[in-house]
């Protein structure tokens, strides 16, 4: 997953994703895996506005950023998809920061190695 946006104004993973999407990933970097209706029953604590199928179209775009990955499973109750997380919290930062950096530096190469060289020390 790459950011196509920072916002500056933002702490956390709300600098990157949007805050709904960004409560998702907390929790499903907790449990790991689980169902949209697992996701919705912890959102819904929160936000007890928040709908079953907003989760959904949540869940899923997450899958199509390339942080959750969807599988279908059969059980007692017919077919239903199981989301899991593709990568660890750690290893999404890390990501981001190489991101961030990496254009920091192709846009302001003296800018950011003087300013690097000074919080260095």
């Amino acid at each position: 997953m790459e950011p196509h946006e920072f916002k500056l104004n933002e702490e956390g993973l709300r600098a990157v994703l949007p805050p709904l999407e960004a409560e998702i990933m907390e929790y499903m970097w907790k449990v790991k895996i689980a169902t949209a209706g697992e996701v919705y029953e912890h959102m819904r604590e929160k936000h007890p506005e928040m709908r079953r199928s907003t989760v959904s179209i949540l869940m899923n775009r997450l899958c199509e950023r390339g942080l959750l990955k969807r599988s279908v499973e059969t059980g007692r109750g017919g077919m239903r998809y199981v989301y899991s997380i593709t990568t660890t919290r750690e290893e999404f930062e890390k990501r981001i920061v190489e991101t961030i950096l990496n254009a920091l530096m192709n846009n302001f190469k003296e800018a950011t190695f003087a300013y690097l060289s000074k919080i260095k020390k």
